[in-house]
């Protein structure tokens, strides 16, 4: 997902540069797409915990294997 994120925006930009563009037009995709990508991150990321024998256990348990 970042690798396209990447890519997409360095289009841009180079899209831009090469245009008669006055002001930075792409920092609007840029910072938008950023928040997504960055709350993606911050979900997917950020609290992650080893799983516990325990916890593998119960779920053994409950799925009936």
């Amino acid at each position: 997902m970042l690798g396209i994120y990447l890519a997409v925006n360095a289009v841009l930009v180079l899209i831009w540069a090469v245009s008669s563009a006055t002001s930075f037009w792409p920092v609007w995709p840029i910072l938008g797409w950023g928040i997504g990508v960055a709350a993606h991150a911050l979900r997917v990321y950020a609290g992650r915990s080893e799983i516990s024998e325990a916890q593998i256990d119960r779920e053994l348990h409950r799925s009936g294997s």
